[in-house]
């Protein structure tokens, strides 16, 4: 009898015990499914947000990314390196950024698409050398062989005009010097090979010797906030709006990296409300995800 009044006292015990812990799991599921809402509810407001600006099923940087409410693109001829760039091929929305051996770059926070350009198998294509591919492609495009040139870090100017005639360069005594060594030739090949070794030889501080200062009141769709040296970075504006009432201008940033990588159009963490683009109020200290500029660090082709 004993020990009947044992086990009945620990059934009730074992009962309360579990629907205590029940009530506890109906708490805690209420609460987790609570901040799950809220959490829903704020991802939601962002994707709304993201929606008026980046359209997924555009496959152009124009096309992928609308201008905020209030903003219109600037005007641009059809041949000009602004629509060049506007035009530019992008890869499904949600890609990674691939480097030259093929292997995955990790977006952390860093870009919202992927230009769908070849970048070669060889560490080369880094940061100033997409920005003067993307130039001599828009130049090739519309036929401007003479105005392809770069300088070499050296100082020393190599035009594409010269390699088209069949000629490549040799260090003679340590100094490059042009040697006829092929046929006459103008290809997407021939132009490629003329970058390779344009971007063996070239970087941050050979272009922005080649660059001129340009005011943050007078920036344009193709100017370049660029520090020279080792280490050294380049990022491109490859797009721009304005404001219709305010004047305020808004513009888009291109990359490549280190090691060589697929050009990416960067996010703007600082405002994410308006990210992909940047305002000028931001250019005087211009963050972007992988480096920081300053607003005299803006330059332009001559």
């Amino acid at each position: 009898m004993k020990n009947r009044k044992i086990k009945i006292v620990a059934l009730f015990v074992l009962l309360a015990c579990t629907s205590c812990g029940q009530n506890q799991s109906d708490k805690n599921l209420k609460e987790d499914q609570a901040i799950a809402n809220t959490k829903l509810s704020d991802n939601e407001s962002e994707n709304e947000s993201l929606k008026d600006i980046i359209d997924t099923s555009g496959m152009t940087l124009q096309k992928r990314i609308n201008v905020p409410d209030g903003f219109m693109r600037t005007e641009a001829l059809e041949t000009s390196f602004t629509s060049h760039l506007r035009n530019l091929p992008l890869k499904k929305h949600g890609s990674l950024v691939r480097t030259h051996d093929g292997q995955y770059k990790a977006n952390d926070n860093v870009y919202d698409a992927v230009i769908d350009l070849p970048i070669g198998k060889r560490d080369l294509h880094q940061c100033a050398d997409a920005i003067m591919r993307l130039r001599a492609d828009w130049l090739w495009k519309n036929k401007r062989y003479s105005e392809i040139h770069f300088n070499f870090t050296s100082g020393w100017r190599c035009d594409y005009s010269e390699w088209m005639k069949g000629k490549r360069v040799k260090l003679i005594n340590g100094k490059p010097t042009w040697i006829q060594s092929k046929p006459a030739s103008n290809t997407p090949q021939d132009l490629w090979s003329y970058l390779e070794l344009i971007f063996t030889y070239a970087g941050t501080l050979s272009l922005s010797k080649e660059l001129v200062k340009i005011p943050l009141s007078q920036m344009e769709v193709g100017d370049v906030f660029i520090k020279g040296g080792s280490p050294g970075h380049a990022v491109l504006i490859s797009d721009m709006a304005v404001n219709t009432s305010t004047g305020e201008k808004i513009f888009l940033l291109t990359q490549s990296y280190m090691p060589a990588q697929e050009i990416q159009l960067l996010k703007n963490n600082d405002n994410p409300k308006l990210s992909p683009w940047y305002s000028e109020k931001q250019a005087a200290i211009l963050s972007t995800p992988e480096w920081d500029f300053t607003g005299n660090q803006l330059m332009r082709f001559k």
